[in-house]
């Protein structure tokens, strides 16, 4: 049975959407590594306003605007000193007619309503400086200028107030985002429970050392692992030799670990086909899609676990995930769909006018390269940077002709 992508991108829709509603809740601190990406599991609240305190925008110094009204460059207004409020300081009280030194981001005085930089001061420096608790304050400022209420001054919560919505849940969590949850106070954070995914390889071909006569590297383990990764998932592999009672075993265990398992070959019409022979009986629906590669999938729903499974060659692997998986995972992980980019041909090219074909290309001096087709082409998709669609229909394709091209490994 052949269908299109469309209908097979719906049928795994349908089978992961239950999947990810399900998954339930856990608490990470904002600031630990695993946070970066994850998603916001209810709506947060600040519990400290952003600023937490009132304080100064500068350096220079806090003062009473109604003290400075006056002053002008030929009648300037000099003010004594007072204690000097640093950042991290307690708050301090301005003595009337005085003007306390006042660093960035430390409190502001309490009665004064301006601040006027550093630079704005006669001799454009500070004298020597006393903080509160180290002894007396003396010297003198000298001001040629007014300096208007709110002056240079950041209220608290001028940002965002305590009480106020920082983040809705489904919210990820970006750099920025962690930094506004530590600044209102939210240390541990609830945040959806990351997908767990065993990938599971098949095929007595198979080996993780040195590959003896008729063996190769199993190469779909690390590269789907890393992609995977890319999306917040925690991951497990699994390498399964042809049997399809131990495949079958060793899933009906999986299944009550993980949520989603990804199998890797033993679908196509060849003898030795273990994930089909073990899948189809147990309900597991297999059928060709019209793509190329990657044309042979399938997928399940077995009690406790969904079950994806995927061609083997590496390149239809990959494909694979970018074309049914990534989608679904962008919109998990509340991430944008890719922007394709246009470029012109650098040569002719020809696809089966009956498939949708995805060709492996490299982009140089601002024209598209389209690669070899090859499925098993792994150093050509390790190279590649971009992804060419050619839909149902195209058969020939002209060099100079623009099409739509989509970034891949970057």
């Amino acid at each position: 049975m052949t269908c299109t992508l469309e209908n097979h991108r719906a049928e795994l829709e349908t089978l992961l959407s239950p999947v990810f509603a399900s998954l339930d809740s856990e608490k990470l601190l904002a600031d630990s590594p695993e946070a970066n990406g994850r998603i916001l599991s209810e709506d947060l609240y600040a519990l400290l306003p952003i600023p937490a305190f009132t304080n100064s925008q500068m350096d220079g110094y806090a003062a009473r605007s109604a003290d400075l009204a006056t002053a002008t460059p030929q009648s300037p207004v000099t003010l004594p000193l007072g204690f000097t409020a640093a950042a991290g300081d307690r708050q301090i009280t301005l003595a009337e007619g005085t003007a306390s030194p006042v660093m960035t981001g430390a409190m502001i005085p309490l009665g004064a309503d301006t601040v006027i930089p550093i630079e704005e001061s006669s001799s454009g420096a500070f004298p020597d400086l006393v903080r509160a608790g180290r002894g007396t304050p003396s010297g003198n400022a000298e001001f040629t200028a007014p300096s208007e209420p709110g002056r240079f001054i950041r209220p608290a919560g001028v940002d965002l107030e305590a009480g106020a919505l920082v983040a809705q849940a489904g919210t990820r969590l970006t750099p920025t985002m962690i930094a506004a949850l530590v600044s209102s106070g939210l240390r541990e954070v609830p945040v959806r429970r990351a997908l767990k995914v065993a990938v599971c390889t098949t095929g007595d071909e198979l080996s993780d050392d040195q590959p003896s006569q008729g063996q190769i590297p199993d190469s779909n383990s690390p590269m789907l692992t890393a992609w995977l990764r890319q999306y917040q998932v925690k991951v497990r592999t699994l390498q399964l030799p042809d049997d399809p009672k131990r495949f079958a075993l060793t899933i009906d265990a999986l299944q009550e670990q993980v949520d989603l398992i990804l199998t890797v070959g033993g679908i196509s019409a060849g003898a030795y086909e273990v994930v089909r022979q073990a899948l189809a009986p147990l309900g597991g629906a297999f059928h060709h899609v019209a793509i190329q590669p990657g044309g042979p999938q399938g997928f399940a729903q077995l009690p406790q676990a969904a079950v994806l499974c995927f061609p083997g060659n590496p390149v239809s692997a990959l494909l694979s995930a970018e074309l049914f998986l990534a989608p679904l995972l962008r919109k998990l992980n509340a991430l944008p769909d890719p922007v394709p980019q246009h470029y012109p041909l650098a040569a002719d090219a020809n696809s089966p006018e009956h498939k949708h074909q995805v060709r492996r290309a490299v982009i140089r001096d601002g024209q598209v390269a389209i690669l070899d087709p090859g499925s098993h082409l792994v150093h050509d998709l390790a190279r590649a940077d971009a992804l060419v669609h050619i839909p149902v229909g195209v058969s020939q394709l002209a060099a100079g002709q623009s099409i739509e091209t989509w970034s891949m490994n970057v």
